[in-house]
């Protein structure tokens, strides 16, 4: 292993010399040069040695910033979910299946921030621009001034960028870009890492927005490293059934607003439209009162939102019995039906077990196991729950239920959409604004399976 060399500096004008002299050449100075220690020390190719940079300018925690700025896109949701806007020279990640409208939405974002002054790039690296301008008619959106390009060779994308200088640039998909100086095929691991480390490096020296379309693997993750995800500021999940209208925005991260926002959309004719009040939306095919039903009071991002758990339950034939279900992890079904026979006495063994959230939501708030059990004992029993009630609650391994955050903001959406009764912990702080609205507060599941099935 080589010996790292010392370096000799002038306390004065901070040059380096090989060795120590009397008189500094760069400045003059006499006696001002002083023997320092190397930055590191290992083999002599990989480490930095004695040569020193500049020094970095530093700032106290005490030093005031400026707010943020953000650029609105007229899109309500979309705002939402990006924290009140679009923050210049920042890089947001969005990822989603194939064909559940990751184009379709950023294309209508674009011309929405074209429409409103900014300066807007999409360069397709899927499609043909005769492709994406047919989209765009479909949409009415023929008319935006927006800037299209379709190319895959980052090279002459960031040349272009930087020639341009706009204020927002979309890539789609950064699994198309490929960089010259990387020895391996468009969407290969070093190629989506190179490719994504050049675009936030671009965003962030230039201050453009950049917005890059991602992959997803048969899991729902991003596809390509991880660490892409770590680069961005903003990442964001595109998610929804392909049999049902509606579409969820989900902020994963967000390094300028709060993470697990969520904004709502539905599929149209004429595109993505937006959906403000998700609640309304979610319950409106809700018919007469049925077994198996229940209403959740959850909370995503910072907006209450209101869901309907649905659960079938059937003698099942001999074998396994099925757990099947839709919306909701099905670890945490495994747990409360765990909890349900060996705190209630109430056995699932011999039956099918169904469960649905209704409208392609995903919950996977805790606060929704005890609306979970409310469905399975109601699909159980054979009996409708009333259907002005909202339930919610976290369910512990001994059976008791924990307190929820966000139990006021529930309570008002709940009465908002015309319920009057509400079943939450005993120790749910309501705030005392649950006029309106009878709280019935449970201290665990034995006294609610009591209270409202007559058993337990």
């Amino acid at each position: 292993m080589a010996k790292a060399q010392t370096s000799f500096t002038c306390t004065a004008c901070g040059a380096v010399h090989r060795k120590w002299a009397g008189r500094c050449d760069a400045c003059g100075a006499w006696n001002s040069i002083a023997e320092g220690a190397p930055l590191s020390t290992g083999p002599g190719a990989r480490a930095l040695g004695g040569a020193r940079g500049r020094t970095i300018g530093l700032t106290s925690l005490a030093t005031e910033e400026a707010p943020v700025p953000r650029r609105s896109s007229g899109l309500a949701e979309f705002d939402r979910v990006l924290g009140g806007g679009l923050v210049p020279a920042s890089a947001i990640l969005v990822g989603g299946d194939p064909g559940i409208g990751k184009s379709t939405l950023l294309l209508q974002v674009t011309a929405s921030f074209a429409r409103n002054g900014l300066k807007c790039l999409y360069i397709s690296g899927e499609e043909a621009s005769a492709q994406v301008r047919m989209r765009a008619q479909r949409l009415g959106l023929g008319t935006a001034p927006v800037m299209l390009g379709a190319e895959t060779n980052l090279r002459d994308i960031l040349t272009t960028l930087d020639t341009e200088r706009p204020g927002l640039a979309i890539i789609d998909s950064i699994q198309t870009m490929w960089l010259d100086t990387v020895d391996s095929a468009p969407g290969s691991v070093a190629q989506v890492r190179a490719a994504a480390h050049e675009l936030v490096t671009f965003a962030k020296s230039r201050g453009t927005a950049v917005i890059l379309v991602g992959h997803v693997t048969k899991e729902g993750q991003i596809a390509g490293p991880r660490v892409v995800e770590h680069m961005v500021d903003t990442v964001l999940y595109f998610e929804g059934e392909r049999g049902h209208q509606f579409r969820i925005l989900r902020a994963v991260k967000n390094r300028f607003g709060p993470a697990d926002e969520i904004g709502v959309f539905e599929m149209t004719g004429a595109g993505l439209a937006e959906v403000a009040n998700p609640s309304a939306l979610f319950l409106s095919d809700r018919g007469q009162p049925a077994p198996g039903s229940a209403v959740f009071a959850g909370i995503e991002g910072t907006r209450p939102v209101l869901t309907e758990v649905q659960a079938l339950v059937a003698p099942a034939p001999p074998g396994t019995p099925r757990r099947t279900v839709v919306g909701i992890d099905g670890g945490r079904l495994s747990t409360i039906l765990a909890v349900l026979e060996a705190r209630c006495g109430i056995p699932f063994a011999g039956l099918d077990v169904f469960l649905n959230v209704a409208g392609g939501m995903r919950v996977s708030e805790p606060a929704a196991d005890l609306a979970i059990a409310a469905a399975l004992l109601s699909a159980r029993e054979d009996v409708a729950l009333p259907p002005d009630m909202v339930i919610f609650g976290e369910i512990s391994l001994s059976g008791a239920l924990r307190p929820v955050a966000q139990t006021e903001n529930r309570l008002k959406e709940a009465q908002k959409l015309g319920f009057s009764t509400a079943i939450a912990p005993e120790k749910s702080k309501s705030g005392g604004n649950d006029e309106g609205m009878r709280v019935r507060k449970m201290p665990d599941l034995v006294t609610f399976v009591g209270e409202l099935f007559g058993a337990g």
